[in-house]
């Protein structure tokens, strides 16, 4: 008599992403459960030792053996590229959720509609909207999910579970409601279109291969004839549900407003850790499933990126506002990050490639969060001075801070003694070895035209006249004047002693993605 066998779960390979679903649902029961009054001192413990066990979990078992097969009957890959970039979001969404404890940036009751009776009275009552605490352990554990996906299935549910969270969170800014709530209708809008991009091309993939596995799909590129229009239709769609993630051109249209309205803690965290799990993604689709057929997909990623660096450092010049420009900022990297998607070749200029992107999404995502925290701190009567011209004299008000600022800037330049520069010499130099060098070169002059809008700015705070009614500089909590520090520590470090970062991108590299 045969027996079906219960599926095999590998539970300590998979106990970091567990570890962060179940606090996420400790988190929802606490809403349900908790008196109001207990909830905020409840929420934030379960979430830093959720996001702190984590990332221990994960230390663990790279000590413990970096897997070499996959997980959950193959529906996951814990592998070395994985692990890192579960590293990688984990510090970036602690950091993060730091900002997120700042009470100012939220509305005390999402419910009530702004400026009315409702919202004061809850203002008055010291309401806090805890739940945008396991709102984000859901969209980490789903940013988490969608970077370690060896099945498109899986991928789909992972790109949901970290979407829906933040089409909520970007709705909960505090002042400037009707903007905050714009900017989330927009973002849910367009990511339901791209989702739905997502799920048709992965059927017409289905339909092509006769399987949703990555590694299935990959075979099947080498032993399916005659359904080519159906694969070359199908990758476009999936392709177009990923850039999408990544604010790529031209499907970038919205990160700009949703930069802008959404709460900046929320801001950072879809700057950083968002980007992270779609470059995961986006390297396992095209890397792992379409590898076979890179003849087909790298020209249009060619375009892909050099359409992305030149928009995002064009228009980045066009903008009035801070948050603004750092979205087309954020673009314009997007870009840098595709030219090492597009430099493949060999096993080992794979793993040099691969090594560039995971290097340049460290020093890129912690920079990006202590950028954002500084805009918090900035602020008019309305809250957070957003547009440039309130920045004048920023320098003469507050040198320290303008001046670490000014830093940041500086990194996202690409300017020597940052991050920054070992951050796009290594996706660059990646590239070159694998033939890329017109994207190089566009790569290279998109940073020029990106240096002048970051000295513009730092020109604005230290050589223009602070205006009478300028802004002020809010005193920072705890939790934002550490975000702060530890960001500019880590720029310095990285651009001075770049070598352990690189050693640990490049062991988790060296053995690529597995499937």
């Amino acid at each position: 008599m045969n027996t079906i066998q219960p599926p095999t779960i590998e539970y300590g390979q998979l106990s970091p992403l567990l570890l962060i679903f179940g606090a996420a649902i400790i988190g929802v029961l606490i809403e349900a459960l908790a008196p109001r009054y207990l909830r905020k001192s409840l929420q934030m413990p379960v979430t830093l030792l959720g996001l702190v066990g984590g990332f221990a979990l994960v230390l663990v078992v790279v000590l413990q053996g970096v897997p070499t097969t996959l997980s959950a009957e193959g529906a996951i890959a814990v592998d070395g590229p994985a692990l890192f970039f579960w590293g990688v979001i984990l510090v970036l969404a602690l950091i993060s959720v730091m900002l997120i404890n700042d009470d100012n940036e939220f509305v005390a009751a999402a419910s009530a509609v702004p400026g009315t009776p409702e919202e004061e009275e809850s203002i008055a009552a010291g309401g806090a909207h805890t739940e945008i605490y396991p709102l984000t352990l859901f969209a980490v554990g789903g940013m988490m999910l969608f970077a370690s996906a060896s099945d498109l299935l899986i991928m789909f549910v992972a790109l949901e579970v970290m979407s829906l969270p933040l089409y909520l969170l970007c709705g909960l800014a505090r002042r400037r409601r009707l903007l905050s709530q714009e900017a989330s209708v927009k973002y849910f809008l367009l990511g339901a279109f791209s989702s739905a991009f997502f799920l048709y091309g992965m059927a017409l993939v289905y339909g092509y291969a006769g399987t949703v596995d990555l590694g299935g799909i990959n075979t099947a590129l080498g032993t399916v004839g005659g359904q080519n229009t159906l694969l070359l239709i199908g990758m476009g769609m999936l392709g177009v549900g990923l850039l999408f993630k990544i604010g790529a051109a031209p499907f970038q249209a919205w990160k700009p407003d949703v930069y802008q309205g959404a709460p900046t803690p929320i801001t950072a965290l879809m700057a950083s850790g968002t980007l992270v799990a779609a470059f995961g993604a986006v390297l396992r689709v095209f890397w792992v499933a379409l590898g076979n057929a890179d003849w087909d997909w790298r020209p249009v990623m060619w375009g892909v990126a050099i359409l992305t660096m030149v928009v995002g450092a064009i228009l980045a010049i066009t903008q009035t506002d801070i948050k603004r420009m750092l979205a087309y900022s954020s673009i314009a990297h997007a870009g840098f990050l595709l030219t090492g998607v597009v430099a493949t070749g060999a096993a080992e200029q794979n793993a040099m490639s691969l090594k560039g992107i995971l290097f340049y999404l460290v020093v890129y995502g912690i920079t990006t969060v202590g950028a954002f925290a500084v805009v918090t701190m900035v602020r008019d009567a309305g809250g957070e001075a957003g547009h440039l011209s309130r920045w004048a004299g920023l320098g003469k008000r507050s040198p320290a801070l303008a001046g670490v600022f000014a830093f940041f800037l500086l990194a996202f330049a690409g300017i020597p003694l940052t991050s920054g520069f070992f951050g796009k010499y290594a996706v660059f130099a990646a590239a070159v070895a694998g033939g890329a060098v017109p994207l190089v070169i566009v790569g290279v002059v998109s940073s020029a035209i990106a240096a002048f809008f970051y000295v513009r700015v730092i020109v604005l705070m230290f050589f223009s006249e602070p205006a009478a009614d300028g802004p002020t500089i809010a005193i920072p909590s705890v939790g934002t004047a550490g975000v702060v520090a530890i960001a500019a520590a880590a720029t310095v470090v990285l651009g001075i002693y770049p070598e352990p970062v690189l050693r640990l991108a490049e062991d988790a590299a060296s053995t690529l993605f597995i499937h």
